[in-house]
């Protein structure tokens, strides 16, 4: 059976937060994915400017998602991102308060100390995405993976990049065929890992081609997103350069 595959990211998602990220590959990913699995309870470890956390914020909001979602993050930096000042919170509160403040919390603290305000099997949707040597990927997911429902996901963010001390990739080579899996191989890389067990019976299409598909729909797959953040970028740029120009301001 041939899947007709047409999900909301092409209909109508215009990221409403932009700055700096390699995340930015997989934004019309990251809001397809909430739309189809319509998480009660969302976590993201590792925030930084909010890019991939606004996404899933801005796919819960416009596709009418009744959940709640939690950024978990010291907002200083690491080794990896080098620290950064207030302005960074700032901006990433002040946008969150702005569009999602009836659902949207933001965790100042590190992943380890806010492990124990959730409890185990409730979380739908974990997005892992701090330090990124093999120690911190494989500590995160071995903290939090209780506390994901079965049945649920979790994102591994950089799978591919093979810089500096990045162990994410080493990690998710070692458990990928120990589990549901899919990799996204562009944008340094996207894993997505589906947890056993749950209720399947109302799996969405984007989940069935994820876990259930054959080689050539796995392929077409990535070749569908990659093609889809393409869109996204040149559909900003023509936006810039077709917006009208600031009328000058006059002069008395």
């Amino acid at each position: 059976m041939t899947h007709v595959y047409m999900p909301p990211s092409i209909r109508h998602f215009e990221p409403l937060h932009m700055v700096f990220s390699t995340w930015v590959d997989h934004l019309p990913f990251g809001y397809d994915l909430v739309a189809a699995i319509r998480p009660k309870m969302l976590v993201e470890l590792g925030t930084h400017k909010g890019l991939s956390y606004f996404t899933f914020c801005q796919s819960m909001k416009e596709n009418e998602i009744d959940g709640l979602c939690y950024a978990v993050d010291t907002f200083e930096g690491d080794e990896h991102t080098d620290k950064y000042d207030e302005s960074v919170f700032t901006a990433v509160n002040n946008h969150n308060r702005q569009h999602y403040h009836g659902f949207s919390y933001l965790m100042r603290m590190y992943f380890n100390d806010a492990l124990r305000h959730f409890s185990e099997d409730s979380i739908d949707l974990l997005h892992i995405d701090g330090f990124h040597t093999y120690e911190a990927v494989s500590e995160d997911f071995a903290s939090w993976y209780p506390r994901v429902k079965p049945g649920g996901i979790i994102l591994f963010h950089d799978v591919q990049a093979r810089l500096q001390d990045f162990g994410a990739w080493k990690f998710w080579e070692e458990i990928r065929s120990q589990y549901e899996t899919f990799t996204f191989n562009h944008g340094f890389g996207l894993g997505v890992l589906r947890k056993p067990s749950g209720d399947r019976s109302q799996d969405s299409a984007l989940v069935k081609l994820l876990f259930e598909g054959t080689s050539g729909e796995a392929a077409a797959l990535r070749a569908f997103y990659v093609h889809a953040s393409k869109h996204l970028e040149n559909m900003r740029k023509l936006k810039r350069l077709t917006a009208p120009a600031a009328t000058p301001a006059k002069q008395d």
